[in-house]
């Protein structure tokens, strides 16, 4: 039951993943992608302005609720609010694209992995281990830091769930 739950989160993510970078939301008025606020939710920054080499995969909300990181296929990050900048794979040569991200439960480092299971630590967020020299059935499509901040768990678009760290 709990890689049902898992999956269908994944496809709910990835449906409204496709459907924001293939019909952008332009704020009222506006000739490019805004910023849509909804309920208590703050929005330190605009993604609109961006000027992008790929398209953003994924975001992660810090641990405070006052900011966000966004993170592109090629692994360049943008941090908006109180997210700090711990570094990017932006520029390194990947096997895979990035396809996600999670925060460290401190706010000051964050996880990106690649379809191919490779992961990328920044900051405090401490490597646990990758599935990137595994042989996968079907890519990862995301993944989840602990709460702990003590390992993290990925996500293959078929279910299989790898978890590294305690």
């Amino acid at each position: 039951m709990r890689r049902g739950r898992v999956a269908a989160a994944v496809a709910l993510f990835a449906a409204v993943l496709v459907i924001a970078t293939t019909h952008p939301l332009r704020a009222a008025g506006s000739a490019r992608p805004g910023v849509l606020r909804f309920g208590d939710a703050t929005a330190p920054g605009d993604p609109g302005a961006l000027s992008l080499n790929r398209p953003l995969v994924g975001m992660a909300g810090s641990p405070d609720g006052r900011g966000y990181w966004l993170v592109a296929s090629d692994g360049g990050i943008f941090s908006y609010g109180s997210a700090g900048f711990f570094g990017s794979a932006g520029g390194v040569p990947l096997n895979k694209p990035i396809v996600g991200m999670a925060p460290a439960a401190d706010g000051r480092g964050y996880w990106l992995v690649a379809s191919d299971g490779g992961i990328f630590s920044y900051g405090s967020a401490r490597f646990f281990g990758s599935a990137g020299s595994v042989p996968l059935n079907r890519p990862v499509v995301a993944m989840a830091g602990s709460p702990d901040g003590r390992g993290y768990w990925l996500v293959a678009s078929d279910g299989g769930i790898f978890s590294y760290g305690s």
